[in-house]
């Protein structure tokens, strides 16, 4: 049983609006640009699709695009506006489907969906498996903030506005975090919604993919390739598989 917070219906009905900056053009065109780079010719597979915000785009460039995602209401809202992308109800870290991808990726911050380590490389490995020779693996998430949390203080504001309210309370011996929001509504009060995480060092990753048989390839501040420094508080980072996985079933990646 996957760590994973279930997104619901009344979540999964409010998404794209809690989300609307991030289908802003300057946000969503040069991930795409991107992905649709880095796909070529090739089919691409989206872990964790959401409701089709990068996929749907991606589509419409001309990419063979599927995607696996964990909730119901979430895939129905991708059929809701585009009814004949494939999507695989299931687990990101195990499920399995059919053919050879050249790309598979995973945005926003969605690999710490996985609340254990242990599911964070099995995700590696189900990417892996999905890959072609030379296939490309891109995930997209935030740099930990432990620099702007002082000792003693638990929690980092991640965004203030009159409308919303946003803060990160990390545990750092076991790397679990909660982000905190709070929503203005339209009568003026607030409505509170958490969401639980595992953070992951860009260094992590990189162990992660070399046990799934992958090596870096590039890590960038953005969609954009922009340069990443000790100041990127986010990364954008593609590791190509260099060989054929081992013989491992699914069953065996899970703990």
């Amino acid at each position: 049983m996957t760590t994973s917070d279930l997104w619901d219906a009344d979540a999964a009905d409010r998404y794209d609006e809690a989300v609307a900056d991030m289908f802003a053009p300057d946000v969503l065109t040069p991930t795409v640009d991107l992905l649709a780079d880095l796909a070529r010719e090739g089919r691409a597979l989206e872990f964790a699709i959401g409701t089709g915000r990068v996929a749907i785009p991606l589509a419409e460039r001309g990419v063979d695009v599927t995607g696996i995602e964990l909730s119901q209401p979430m895939v129905d809202r991708v059929h809701a506006k585009r009814p004949d992308l494939p999507v695989t109800i299931g687990d990101m870290a195990t499920i399995v489907v059919p053919g050879e991808f050249s790309l598979v990726y995973l945005v926003f911050n969605t690999i710490g969906n996985l609340r254990t380590q242990a599911e964070q490389v099995a995700c590696f490995r189900n990417a892996a498996r999905h890959l072609g020779p030379g296939g490309r693996f891109v995930i997209e998430v935030e740099v930990p903030s432990l620099r702007r949390l002082p000792p003693g203080q638990a929690g980092v504001p991640f965004d203030i506005s009159d409308s919303h309210l946003g803060v990160d309370t990390y545990d750092v011996v076991t790397q679990q975090a909660i982000s905190h929001h709070f929503t203005r509504q339209p009568d003026g009060t607030y409505r509170r919604g958490t969401h639980n995480f595992r953070y992951v060092w860009p260094s992590e990753l990189d162990l992660m993919a070399q046990l799934a048989g992958m090596e870096l390839e590039g890590r960038y501040a953005g969609w954009s390739r922009e340069p990443f420094t000790a100041d990127s508080e986010s990364h954008v980072s593609v590791w190509r598989r260099h060989g054929e996985p081992g013989p491992q079933s699914v069953q065996t990646l899970r703990t």
